[in-house]
């Protein structure tokens, strides 16, 4: 051992050893030979101490123990990898990019990533990979093969790992701790992500912008906005999305699945975070304030629209009427306008809307449901905006103001009908004739004069009305409902007939 003499050598291979054991089981190599047979099940193994590691797996005997954290191993040197999780120790060194790893593994792993070598291709979306592994892996996005079952609540993952992070779940196993917060994480590797919020350390950037990210999957994700790459493709139907988690979200349109219920009002949604935003209706939360007018919204998206309120940006133009819109989705909203189309049809009465919001509503008329109440007169609305709008009745408030004169409007569809009396704008014209309105409702009423559309019958009588008010009023004559009341007490249908009763009394 001093002197380093090696005087036993292999013939085969030529190969020298310092005794004849070492040599005597060298030779083993060669021979195939494995006098070692496990007693627990068929596989044998050249040396006893192979023998001995192996027995662990059926004894499930984890002599190595480590002190920081408690957490136990097989083998010594599994136990000396996991002392670098503590000791932060990342001997291994990219010479290309600088970057440190604690495994040999991991960082053989990276250096791939420089090669940009990618044998492995799926024949479904035509995605890349460095192994046939991560090749076999990817395919269960497109097969739906979830092999691996939880024993305890029967859920099941495509991978492995996936259903060990899961069954930390039922343990509560919190093994690393952050220094800073004091949060507790299953894995090294999310403890490392999280410490990235305290540091603002963003490690990964993008190819295509100068765009940084603290996690290489949200870099990833990030990246198919400049490539237009959209691997999940959905099951029922042709569309196809850049995340996984859009295309769960998505299939659940077709499934009906909305497994986030409140609590308060029993409304279903397909994500969480619908649910926590639905939740600030009943909480009324609104984080988010305008630097303007002191304004404030429960959602980030809300509170940057209303800034281009302040700003007049308003880049989306119709060609139609020259009407101009914050956002491209409302300028498509408002062609419909021009073209007549409705897309959406109710599937009870067949009638169709241009916007799938007005579906929405129009289906509660057959649902009959309410969920916000008025705590003033108990009145029911279908939405919590319709019970926004009628408290201003009771609190007397009329937040919209003409820009042109004094008058104020509790609603914001008011404010802007009447400031088209200043500018004398009339966006809907009559296709019949030249005929100009401020308002559709007053183009589709005057429009029933040209096609002879009746479409409000009486339940008493055959007549039919163009208006509701007019069938309003028919229905009077049958209920023989008077109830436009004179000083002197006499009772009239129609105001009409009351305000000609008037002139008697003042001559």
């Amino acid at each position: 051992m001093h002197t380093g003499l090696t005087e036993y050598m292999c013939f085969e291979c030529g190969k020298t050893f310092s005794s004849e054991s070492s040599l005597k089981m060298h030779e083993r190599i060669h021979t195939g030979e494995k006098p070692y047979k496990c007693s627990h099940c068929d596989k044998r193994f050249i040396q006893s101490g192979s023998l001995k590691r192996h027995k662990r797996i059926h004894t499930g005997e984890k002599p190595y123990t480590c002190e920081q954290c408690g957490k136990s191993f097989t083998l010594k040197s599994n136990l000396t990898d996991h002392m670098k999780v503590h000791t932060g120790e990342k001997p291994f060194t990219c010479d290309q990019c600088g970057k440190s790893f604690p495994y040999s593994s991991t960082f053989k792993h990276h250096k791939e990533i420089h090669t940009g070598e990618k044998l492995y291709a799926c024949d479904q979306c035509d995605k890349t990979f460095l192994r046939a592994s991560y090749l076999k892996q990817h395919l269960r996005v497109h097969t739906k093969k979830k092999p691996h079952s939880c024993h305890l609540c029967g859920k099941r993952f495509s991978r492995p790992e996936y259903l060990k992070v899961h069954q930390k779940v039922h343990t509560g196993v919190g093994e690393y701790m952050c220094f800073e917060c004091e949060k507790t994480f299953t894995f090294a590797s999310s403890l490392k992500l999280h410490q990235r919020i305290h540091t603002g350390e963003k490690p990964y950037k993008c190819s295509h912008c100068d765009k940084r990210f603290s996690d290489s999957g949200q870099l990833k994700t990030h990246e198919r906005i400049h490539t237009g790459e959209k691997p999940y493709k959905c099951s029922h139907c042709d569309k196809r999305f850049s995340h996984s988690g859009s295309l769960k979200a998505h299939e659940m349109i077709h499934t009906g699945e909305n497994p986030y219920a409140c609590d308060q009002c029993g409304k279903s949604f397909t994500l969480k975070a619908n649910l926590t935003d639905h939740m600030k209706i009943h909480t009324g939360e609104k984080p988010f304030t305008c630097d303007q007018c002191g304004k404030s919204f429960p959602y980030s998206s809300t509170l940057k629209l209303h800034k281009k309120i302040h700003t007049g940006e308003k880049l989306y133009a119709c060609d139609q009427c020259d009407k101009t819109f914050l956002r491209a989705s409302y300028l498509k909203q408002h062609m419909r306008v021009h073209t007549k189309e409705k897309p959406h049809s109710c599937h009870l009465c067949g009638k169709s809307f241009s916007h799938p919001e007005y579906l929405k509503v129009h289906q509660k008329v057959h649902t009959g449901v309410r969920d916000y109440m008025c705590f003033e007169c108990e009145k029911t609305f279908t939405f919590a905006s319709s019970l926004k709008q009628h408290e201003r009745i009771h609190t007397g408030e009329k937040p919209y103001k003409c820009s042109h004169c004094d008058r104020r409007f509790r609603v914001s569809a008011h404010l802007k009908r009447h400031e088209m009396i200043h500018t004398g704008e009339k966006p809907y014209m009559c296709s019949h004739c030249d005929r100009r309105f401020c308002v559709s409702g007053q183009l589709k009423t005057h429009e029933r004069i040209h096609t002879g559309e009746k479409p409000y019958k009486c339940s008493h009588c055959d007549k039919r009305f163009s208006q509701s008010g007019h069938l309003k009023r028919h229905g009077m004559i049958h209920t023989r409902e008077k109830p436009h009341r004179d000083q002197c007490g006499k009772s009239f249908a129609r105001k009409w007939c009351l305000t000609d009763h008037m002139k008697v009394h003042t001559g």
